[in-house]
């Protein structure tokens, strides 16, 4: 890749290379009764009475590795948007307005029903 990316470059483009960044990798711990229910009901209330389903996605996020060991004893969901034809992390990149609403009244709920 180096070689690939300093050799011949146009214009007498400068080119400067340095290390990446590679975090820590999260895994979600099993939720309480009391959570996962407060989730399942915001889901079935906001999305239509559609269950509630999760996807493994986002496991690389050095930040939620960095909460959890900040916060061994707490629990921590992650949550997104994208939608229909969202195009997350792409050229065209955007979010879903109505699935952001329907996101954002869910997490209200979920935080008023103090699950823990």
């Amino acid at each position: 890749m180096r070689k690939k990316l300093t050799e011949d470059v146009p214009y007498g483009a400068k080119v400067t290379l340095g290390g990446g960044h590679a975090g820590s990798g999260w895994c979600i711990k099993e939720l309480t009764p009391e959570l996962s229910k407060a989730i399942k009901e915001a889901g079935a209330t906001f999305y239509n009475g559609k269950e509630t389903g999760s996807y493994g996605m986002g496991g690389s996020i050095p930040f939620l590795s960095e909460l959890g060991k900040m916060y061994p004893n707490t629990q921590i969901v992650a949550f997104g948007v994208l939608g229909p034809h969202a195009n997350a992390h792409g050229p065209n990149e955007m979010i879903h307005l109505d699935y952001t609403k329907r996101l954002t009244c869910s997490l209200a709920h979920i935080i008023q029903s103090g699950a823990n």
